[in-house]
């Protein structure tokens, strides 16, 4: 254990770690522990709503009519959706007894979501679970410089530690939405951001969070050692001065270069099937006692883990390949169980890489946004203009965790189990393939300027381009935070609806460059109005938790061991409209250069987005075999192209119609 934080900033736990079995109310009480800003608004938080059976179904059905392939699949869904409301009465009144009962401090769904979303999914958390982000340069620093590494790395641990002083202290101020009224939003899964690390157990995870008071540490990999470093002052639990990160960040590069011969592949056990990782975890610890138990805690509680790659990616595509897994080269540089892990190449590129059990999208956001607006000049500045605030230390240790307990175990063991990892880690890597697609036609302003919601825009382009490639509409999935409710998490927005089906059909298979008869022009215009419009409208109802498949979800959970579930749930256009092959999401920031995920399902696409002012980035992933992320990315552009004329078209021919 580091030596504990004397500031008085940081209150203890009372006790050094907690683990979670995925139930938020476990660790609720760390909340008022921590106390401060952060956590202000959780107690008058509203809870996770339970829709009405009549919404529901209201909703529901013009996204899944689509995707019926013949009258009599419609007319089977049709009267599934006519049974249901009788069918399904009782397990709505089993629902909000649940919400009204034992879950009104919390919310009704989240521990299911947790648990059986992520911690009980026995894939492997590369490719299925994590997302990466992928950042933009630094300004200050410069790639010919001797070690732009080490510079970038020693700029982001500054950051974060300041970032995490923020947080586990409840000093950060609560996030809100909204332009006018400002709504706050969840604040529970910031004590899963730091010193926290998913652990594998047979059949569920469990999650471990340490005392960020405690622990004091992060740790660095190099060509697969993990090394434990210092990254605050004790006294402040401020972070170390930038110089004594440089010092220590370069330490670690000279210890695991001179040791290049015997590069580790330790991390990659972290890449396996859960039950897989977790019995090789069981034999570590057997065969190591308590020597390989301090190292996996060592590791597990660090402040954050960063990698050093070792690797000079330059194109979007290099950098979302790496950071996406980390590729055969450096997949053994990580620990896909930490919560957060930094990335940074040779060159001075960086990226993120965050495990999803506990923790959304939005807050890691907030964190990458404010490690990536401080630069390298800014953090040199701080630390010698402020040597009262960012201290040193006296002879910091950098130590390589693993080195001493491994070398007291069978080898032959070790490396067993290191080589079924990496039969299994590469095969997963060559079975799948990332594809950036950067469209420089336009963005956001010129849907602005056309009268089109951005967002609306891009997936309804989404919608033509996964039409034209699956020759019809698909499931479609987008993410949508519900972090105004207690313990909210996400809900689903569905992209496919009866407007976009119309929208779709009417542009067709095959893309038309230009469109010059005016009546059908103002007929696809309108249509594209129409199908924006709808999009809009249910991503509005998700944000509200008035979405469909939680609440479907929720109903399906309250039959009972004998019972017989409602007939919707067999129907096979039901199973289609929830088979996510399109599962979306958008992140739209000016300091990411590209971010994403692995597909849902094995015939499906993952179709990360961001639409930026001037341009759309698309990061799309799928199996190798099916051939997808190279064909998307083409239709995607022509989609868009197309939909772009349609509306220059009509301007032209307005503009004509004035003269």
């Amino acid at each position: 254990m580091s030596s504990s934080v004397k500031s008085n900033e940081f209150r203890p736990w009372g006790v050094n770690m907690v683990e979670s079995n995925g139930d938020y109310r476990e660790e609720a009480f760390l909340e008022q522990v921590v106390g401060g800003p952060l956590y202000s608004n959780q107690s008058s938080m509203p809870r996770l709503p339970v829709p009405s059976i009549a919404d529901t179904l209201k909703r529901f059905l013009p996204t899944a009519l689509p995707l019926a392939r013949t009258k009599e699949e419609e007319a089977k869904l049709k009267e599934a959706c006519q049974n249901f409301p009788d069918q399904a009465q009782e397990l709505q009144q089993r629902l909000v007894e649940r919400r009204d009962g034992e879950f009104r401090d919390s919310s009704w769904l989240q521990l299911w979501w947790n648990q059986t979303g992520y911690l009980q999914v026995r894939d492997p958390v590369v490719v299925n679970v994590s997302y990466f982000f992928s950042f933009v340069d630094d300004p200050t620093i410069r790639t010919s410089s001797s070690m732009p590494n080490v510079q970038r790395a020693a700029t982001m641990l500054f950051a974060t530690a300041e970032f995490r002083k923020q947080v586990v202290t409840g000093k950060l101020p609560p996030e809100v939405i909204g332009k006018k009224t400002k709504t706050p939003i969840c604040a529970t899964a910031y004590k899963y951001m730091f010193n926290a690390c998913r652990v594998p157990r047979l059949e569920q995870d469990s999650y471990r969070i340490y005392d960020p008071s405690l622990y004091t540490h992060c740790i660095v990999a190099r060509k697969g050692h993990f090394f434990s470093m210092e990254l605050v002052h004790p006294e402040t639990g401020n972070p170390l001065p930038v110089a004594q990160l440089e010092d220590q960040l370069g330490e670690c590069i000279s210890i695991a270069d001179s040791l290049s011969s015997s590069r580790k592949k330790l991390g990659l056990l972290t890449s396996q099937n859960r039950d897989d990782w977790a019995l090789g975890r069981e034999e570590l610890v057997l065969a190591g006692g308590i020597a390989m138990k301090d190292a996996l805690e060592r590791l597990e509680s660090g402040a954050i883990l960063l990698n050093l790659d070792d690797e000079s990616p330059v194109s979007r595509q290099e950098c979302g390949e790496l950071f996406w897994t980390g590729g055969l080269k450096s997949g053994e540089n990580r620990w896909f169980d930490k919560s957060i892990q930094i990335m940074i190449t040779n060159n001075g590129k960086a990226g993120l890489i965050a495990e999803h059990s506990m923790m959304d999208g939005m807050p890691v956001i907030n964190f990458a946004n404010y490690i990536t607006t401080v630069t390298y000049s800014q953090v040199k500045r701080k630390s010698l203009h402020q040597p009262e605030t960012y201290r040193s230390i006296p002879h910091p240790v950098v130590q390589d965790i693993f080195v001493e307990t491994l070398a007291s175990l069978n080898p032959d063991m070790v490396t067993k189990l290191e080589a079924r990892a990496w039969a299994s880690f590469s095969k997963l890597i060559t079975d799948h393939v990332l594809h950036v697609q950067s469209f420089q036609g336009y963005g956001s302003s010129f849907m602005k300027k056309a009268g089109f919601p951005p967002d609306a825009f891009a997936q309804t382009a989404m919608q033509l381009a996964t039409y034209r490639l699956f020759g019809e509409q698909v499931g479609t999935y987008e993410a949508t935070q519900v972090r105004t409710f207690l313990h909210g998490r996400t809900e689903v927005t569905r992209g496919v609806s009866t407007e976009s089906e119309a929208f779709v059909k009417r542009m067709g298979l095959r893309p038309l460059c230009d469109e010059s008869d005016p009546a059908a022009c103002s007929e696809k215009i309108d249509l594209l109005h129409k199908a924006t419009s709808a999009h809009a409208k249910y991503t509005s109802l998700a944000a509200k938790a008035q979405g469909v498949d939680r609440h479907l979800m929720g109903l399906s959970l309250m039959v009972k061991e004998g019972e017989r579930k409602p007939d919707l749930y067999s129907d096979e256009v039901y199973a289609r409209s929830k088979h996510w092959r399109s599962s979306t999401s958008n992140l739209s920031h000016p300091r990411f250069n590209l971010w994403g995920y692995g597909e849902v399902v094995p015939d499906g696409v993952g179709l990360a987005y961001a639409v930026l002012p001037n341009s759309c980035v698309f990061n799309i992933t799928a199996l190798k075999t099916t051939g997808y992320s190279d064909k998307l990315a083409e239709l995607l552009e022509e989609a868009f192209l197309e939909m772009r004329g349609l509306i220059e078209s009509q301007s032209s021919l307005e503009t004509i119609s004035k003269l």
